[in-house]
């Protein structure tokens, strides 16, 4: 066993369907597996369409972030795999609907097939912030707002 690195097993998102882990952390680094749309308590593909599954693959890459603490905005990178690039703009819509600028850096590309013959799969490597973001805030007098989270300076707790 590596004792460097912790792995990540969420209560609520869906369990491996597999010898893998939902995410690892390494560091300040953690890199967390593909994530499919399934329901975490049914294991069950949820939705037919790529933006009823997108959504649900969202949900559970919230859910393993959450877990540690963590929101979308510690993504630093995804790559997506998806069964019919003609989905693309669909898929788009939604996965831009839950993340901000700076947007992850990120991947697509169009795959044969994917587990469960599903439409979409999100793979993404994140950055544990939250140490240096609560020294940040310590050093500044700052409540943590999102001025000071991105080095610009206090915008309202000074």
């Amino acid at each position: 066993m590596n004792v460097f690195i912790k792995p990540i097993q969420p209560k609520n998102a869906p369990k491996a369907l597999g010898p893998y882990t939902p995410a690892v952390k390494l560091g300040d680094f953690v890199y967390l597996s593909g994530q499919i749309p399934l329901d975490p308590e049914t294991n069950e593909i949820v939705g037919t369409t790529i933006e009823e599954q997108t959504h649900q693959v969202m949900k559970n890459i919230k859910a393993v972030l959450n877990e540690m603490g963590l929101d979308f905005r510690h993504i630093m990178k995804t790559t997506i795999f998806v069964a019919d690039m003609n989905d693309f703009a669909k898929l788009n819509e939604v996965y831009g609907s839950y993340l901000e600028e700076p947007y992850p850096a990120r991947s697509c590309v169009e795959v044969a097939r994917l587990p469960k013959d599903v439409k979409v799969e999100i793979e993404c490597i994140v950055i544990d912030t939250l140490v240096y973001e609560a020294q940040l805030a310590q050093q500044s007098g700052c409540g943590g707002c999102s001025g000071c989270q991105d080095g610009g300076g206090c915008e309202g707790c000074e």
